[in-house]
């Protein structure tokens, strides 16, 4: 006798953990920069340079780099820029289950600002939240069967499980020309710049998968024209790829994380010789994952009428696919100038950062909270102190529907910003329209007792000498013809042959012929 088994594949999270690191540095303008008169706007991200794992410690090295737009004194050219990386070193400690496993580390810019000390010297304070993910892929071995000479029955039951079939990373560059419009002046230098992922579309074919989006790239930059020193430009960059993937398939449910991890961006003459076309290189980080619903046969029970058969059981865990949605979010509202602020003349570039501040189980399903970190630059009527910048924050709520989720449920969902739009209402006021889509999916943790092995041992045949060689049964509430047959050392066929059923189906109060089978006792 052999049990006949099959590997389910899982992913499982064996430990989590998040650290927040508050950074703060102070920075010297280069001689080469003017005075800051003001700062405008600040962006910053975060590099992880180097993940090792050590006797259950993990030491992540990465930098904060960040760019500041700011307004001098100078007449000729007021908006100036500066730019610098602040460095860390952090040491995390990992359960002991974690020790040997590699690690995955997965940031978030918090919140930075950055201040003036003195013309000449700026500070710079951030709050990064590090999380740490160690993740196990294993094989759940599965009975779901049994080969045998003898005469052994068994029986199993159906669940639905979802195994990971694909669990990989990859990049992908973006690489295209962004060439001005004639309305647009030289470029001298670029001073500022903002590349954003936009509406990624993903279909899943055999052994590869397609992926289109946008990039919006925007670029304030040092004009050659006295009359022009600084202009703008905002694009789009649509772009599509095919990506190789083995093992994928069309009807896998994909869970594709895109990250830009870089940007490049290089001023190139045109054809005339003028430096009006824009080298745009793209790094895309994809955290790939593909799960496949299937559907299991778990041996459930078994026994013989010939031997004693004892199965040995434990707990498998399993993960079942609740839901996979992108639920849409529409909010709306109103951003104040603060007072002392310039006027407002024009929009110039508007930019949102989504922060999901709490997720709470409901009935109907996930109740997710947080808010949208609007940040507008915009024109001002003085030429001498050109542009300005506003933030503002607004709340959004959105119940993600998946009913059937619980506590114990395991869900992620993905923020991003699927539009933006604002508008100036007059001097002191504008409007911001925004789309969220929040990408979920949920899983439905299954516990399931299965057959690990199986103990044999022979007949108590004296006892069953001592049983009747034909018995009248009466069907209790708890009956059912597969347990009545194994009580009795029968079979299911063999009871509906003697009783003339078509099925197994019977209820309580029926009555039951059953015969002690002696072909194998005497």
């Amino acid at each position: 006798m052999e049990l006949i088994k099959k590997n389910v594949h899982m992913n499982k999270l064996k430990c989590q953990t998040s650290l927040q690191l508050t950074l703060d540095d102070d920075f010297n303008v280069p001689d080469v920069k003017p005075d800051i008169y003001k700062i405008i706007k600040e962006q910053g991200t975060v590099k992880i340079n180097d993940v090792k794992m050590s006797n259950g410690k993990l030491m992540v090295n990465g930098s904060l780099h960040f760019n500041v737009l700011y307004l001098s004194d100078e007449n000729a050219r007021p908006l100036h820029n500066m730019a610098g990386e602040v460095t860390f070193d952090e040491l995390i400690h990992l359960e002991d289950a974690c020790a040997g496993d590699d690690a995955v580390v997965h940031w978030e810019l918090e919140d930075m600002t950055t201040g003036l000390i003195n013309s000449r010297k700026l500070s710079v304070k951030a709050i990064v939240c590090l999380t740490v993910l160690v993740e196990d892929l294993y094989d759940e071995a599965t009975a779901v069967g049994i080969e045998s000479d003898g005469d052994i029955q068994f029986r199993n039951k159906s669940i639905t499980v979802t195994d990971v079939a694909v669990d990989k990373r990859d990049t992908y560059r973006v690489k295209d020309q962004i060439h001005l419009p004639s309305n647009k002046g030289n470029i001298s230098e670029i001073l500022y710049s903002e590349v954003e992922l936009r509406n990624v579309e993903v279909r899943l074919l055999e052994d590869k998968f397609t992926v289109k989006g946008e990039l919006i790239v925007f670029i304030i930059y040092a004009g050659e024209s006295e009359d022009n020193p600084v202009e703008y430009y905002e694009t789009e960059i649509p772009f599509s790829a095919t990506v190789d993937c083995n093992g994928c398939s069309e009807d896998m449910i994909d869970n594709i994380t895109f990250t830009i991890s870089g940007v490049n961006l290089e001023v190139v003459p045109d054809a005339d010789g003028e430096e009006r076309i824009v080298d745009v290189e793209v790094v895309i980080d994809m955290a790939i994952k593909m799960y496949e619903e299937e559907e299991l046969e778990l041996l459930s029970d078994v026994y013989s009428p010939y031997k004693d058969l004892v199965p040995v059981m434990k707990e498998a865990h399993y993960e079942s696919l609740l839901v996979k949605n992108n639920s849409k979010v529409r909010v709306n509202d109103r951003i104040r100038l603060a007072p002392g602020q310039p006027e407002i003349l024009q929009i110039c570039h508007a930019s949102g950062d989504i922060k999901v501040d709490d997720i709470e189980v409901t009935d109907s399903g996930l109740l997710v909270g947080g808010v949208i970190d609007i940040q507008v630059l915009y024109i001002c009527p003085d030429d001498s102190k050109p542009l300005n910048s506003i933030k503002g924050v607004i709340p959004f709520n959105q119940t993600v529907e998946a009913r059937g989720v619980n506590t114990e449920s395991i869900y992620r969902i993905k923020p991003s910003l699927e539009q933006l739009s604002v508008m100036v209402l007059d001097g002191e006021e504008m409007e911001v329209k925004a789309g969220i889509g929040l990408s979920t999916i949920v899983f439905n943790a299954l516990t399931e007792p299965i057959i690990a092995d199986v103990q044999e041992y022979d007949l108590d045949y004296e006892k069953l000498k001592g049983m009747p060689s034909m018995v009248g049964y009466i069907v209790k509430n708890e009956d059912t013809l597969w347990s009545i047959a194994k009580k009795y050392y029968s079979t299911v066929d063999k009871l509906k042959e003697l009783n003339d059923l078509e099925d197994e189906y019977i209820k309580p109060g029926d009555k039951l012929l059953i015969t002690k089978r002696v072909d194998r006792i005497l």
